[in-house]
């Protein structure tokens, strides 16, 4: 009940949508209503007296009866459609702004087809819960209790008989839902699974296809959909169960009506009209109850939809600004690491007491063995994630002391795997800022050495490059990202792996751009490729999360030590 009352908190933006709909839902529930009485009246007066003015007031009034009830019913119609529609809209756009605002390590921990499929299926659930269910179960609750109004009035001892009943039906309803939403939460799970092999599969065709994988992958995915199709049988036989028993209990009331019913007007305590009158209103009361019993079930699998996108929603950023944060100011470009130390797991240190300092305009190196540590070092300057101990200083301001947006806002980085979007080059270049021209962005892409391929495609800079840029080769969408990174002139520059992907031709010319880039700037390299670095004011040689060797390189190739090895290695061709 607290998930449902949390979902509807979204409503109360529409709040005079929702009383506009309430109100026609209530008018067409009312001429569900009248239509008994009319009918008592046909059997007990026109048929009887046969009296053919009433007859055709009667006629008359139903005809008017159905027509409000028409007009209401479109009314209350589309008003709870733009409700729950609107309020999905709101949702999804709220769960999506706040994944943006969550830190990578909450990503790193999930599975993206997962977290697509809660802002896909799982949102679109909710509107059933918003939408159609609210409707039928204001509109079903108004007839259940203008039935039982009416039928006190017409009998009371023959209502009081129905609503023995009653207990039964509240038992068995309670007794389903719970186990309802449990198998809503399973099928809500094996769609997230469903959807996240969906997603894996199609990013990485290339390898299934390179492996000739394909019938694997039909298998996995057969099995996925199998299990799918198991929790949604599940649900359904726990939720067809439900409506059957519910019917079996209101016969029984129908059949103690038409006994005890039929007895009084055998002895005169009701006229035969009345029975009718009073039968189809049991009737009203029975259908109801079956439809809030459906109704119930399908709130019960929308609910376990709701914990999954509420349990997005109250996850906390693990990087969070602190209250007192101010903004970083223009910065030379000074970075520092003071005696750091970080784990991504309390129990698993990836880095140990690492210190260095850049001066404004240097460029530092990391290098050291894969899994040393070196990318982490890269991740904690713009703050993705919070050292464990130590601090990391950008002109001796400790990050974590200003907001992240002025921060970010001075560090570029070129990371190996370049993200790009389904959109055109110039689109992808203005990311590194909104508001640039035309002109600067060409001036960007002439520094990035792009210019000349970006000239010879058909749209030029209104080309657009595919999912993830796939158009393009891996040199040229790595002097896209170069672009972007200049466009954003950024003081600090963080070049994670920046070339190591690339031919050797690639390189060269994707070298030349960056060495560009680099002037005036104080830059982080993170590289396995040593040729890419060995100009660099300082190299700093980590091995196991700690600084082992520092110095230029010449200074490291007379030490002789791991980075000597590393580069002769590199020399020999072998991989570092």
């Amino acid at each position: 009940m607290n998930d449902y009352l949390r979902l509807l908190q979204y409503v109360k933006p529409y709040w005079r949508r929702g009383v506009a709909a309430a109100l026609c839902m209530i008018v067409a529930a009312v001429t569900t209503l009248l239509v008994p009485w009319i009918i008592r009246d046909i059997v007990d007066d026109v048929l009887t007296a046969k009296n053919m003015m009433a007859l055709n007031l009667i006629a008359v009034a139903i005809l008017l009866i159905f027509f409000v009830r028409g007009v209401f019913t479109f009314g209350h119609g589309y008003l709870m459609s733009y409700i729950g529609n609107r309020v999905i809209i709101d949702i999804r756009l709220r769960v999506y702004a706040h994944l943006q605002r969550l830190s990578l390590a909450y990503f790193d921990r999930r599975k993206t087809g997962s977290l697509m499929s809660k802002l896909t299926n799982d949102v679109n659930a909710l509107q059933t819960a918003i939408v159609d269910n609210i409707v039928d179960i204001v509109k079903e609750s108004v007839i259940l209790l203008g039935s039982i109004v009416a039928m006190v009035w017409l009998h009371w001892k023959l209502t009081l008989l129905c609503l023995v009943i009653v207990p039964l039906v509240s038992t068995t309803i309670r007794y389903f839902g719970r186990k309802i939403k449990r198998s809503g939460r399973r099928v809500q799970e094996s769609v997230a699974d469903v959807t996240a092999h969906l997603q894996e599969s199609i990013a990485g065709i290339r390898v299934v296809k390179s492996f000739h994988r394909e019938a694997h992958e039909i298998e996995r995915f057969r099995q996925i959909n199998e299990r799918n199709f198991g929790a949604l049988m599940k649900a359904a036989q726990q939720t067809s169960q439900l409506s059957p028993l519910v019917e079996f209990l209101a016969a029984l009331a129908i059949i103690a009506i038409i006994w005890y019913g039929g007895w009084s007007v055998i002895h005169g305590e009701l006229t035969s009209g009345e029975l009718i009158a009073f039968l189809i209103y049991a009737i009203n009361l029975a259908n109801p109850v079956r439809r809030l019993s459906s109704l119930y079930a399908n709130v019960q699998k929308a609910l376990a939809a709701a914990e999954r996108v509420f349990s997005v929603l109250d996850e906390e950023p693990s990087v969070r600004e602190r209250p007192q944060a101010v903004v970083l100011p223009p910065v030379a470009g000074r970075v520092e690491f003071r005696d750091v130390s970080f784990a991504y797991e309390p129990s698993k240190p990836v880095l140990q007491g690492l210190g260095f300092c850049a001066e404004p305009g240097q460029t530092i190196a990391l290098v050291g063995p894969s899994g040393s540590g070196k990318s982490t070092v890269a991740n904690l300057l713009p703050r993705f994630y919070d050292v464990t101990a130590g601090a990391v200083l950008v002109d001796g301001h400790d990050v974590r002391d200003v907001t992240l947006a002025s921060l970010r806002e001075q560090i570029g980085i070129v990371p190996q795997e370049t993200v790009l979007f389904n959109t055109t080059i110039e689109e992808n270049i203005r990311y590194g800022r909104l508001d640039a021209t035309e002109a600067e962005i060409r001036a960007a892409l002439a520094a990035a050495n792009a210019e000349s391929f970006i000239d010879e495609m058909p749209d030029g800079l209104q080309t657009v490059i595919g999912d993830r840029g796939l158009v393009l080769s891996g040199g040229q969408r790595q002097r896209i990202a170069i672009a972007r990174a200049l466009l954003k002139n950024p003081r600090i520059l963080v070049l994670d792996e920046a070339t190591s992907a690339l031919d050797t031709e690639s390189e060269r010319v994707v070298q030349d751009a960056l060495d560009r880039l680099l002037i005036g700037r104080t830059a982080m390299v993170v590289a396995h490729r040593l040729s890419t670095i060995q100009r660099a004011d300082l190299i700093l040689v980590i091995d196991r999360g700690r600084i082992v060797e520092r110095g230029t390189h010449d200074e490291l190739l007379a030490a002789e030590g791991m980075y000597y090895n590393l580069y002769t290695l590199r020399q020999q061709g072998e991989p570092t």
